[in-house]
């Protein structure tokens, strides 16, 4: 047997960042991307976001990876969206996405940080956020060269 513990944060937003509108809509949104992840075998440890984004804190189980687990979580939900006319408009996500390793002693920072989007971006923008995360982890090294 396999014994993993590969944590990663993982951001994505919405296509051409529109907004999910309310906070019971990203809830609602949130709640069926955790239920579609258990049903998948995604193990999600905490999920949450804003108007135009998405942070999920997940660990990676045997076999999985990455792309595949986007690509689950993203395309069921927007459909589920869609069918559901949860959004006015035809819903989206964007195709880029953050994917950041996280080690065992900062889970619970990112679990708290992910928790408290809502607050944290009454302080700052999601383009400024956007930016730094850019520089931070050094994405412009990979974009630019």
């Amino acid at each position: 047997m396999a014994y993993l513990k590969i944590w990663v944060h993982l951001v994505w937003t919405t296509k051409n960042r529109e907004p999910m509108h309310t906070q019971e809509m990203r809830q609602e949104i949130f709640d069926h991307i955790g239920e579609n992840a258990e049903k998948k075998g995604i193990y999600i440890d905490f999920i949450n976001g804003y108007v135009e984004h998405v942070h999920c804190l997940i660990s990676l189980g045997s076999g999985q990876n990455i792309d595949k687990i986007l690509m689950l979580l993203k395309g069921e939900s927007s459909y589920w969206i869609n069918k559901n006319k949860i959004s006015q408009t035809k819903f989206e996500w964007q195709d880029e996405y953050f994917a950041i390793s996280v080690g065992e002693s900062e889970v619970n920072r990112v679990r708290e940080y992910t928790k408290n989007q809502e607050n944290h971006h009454k302080k700052k923008s999601f383009n400024k956020e956007y930016q730094e995360f850019i520089h931070e982890y050094k994405f412009d090294a990979f974009v630019s060269g």
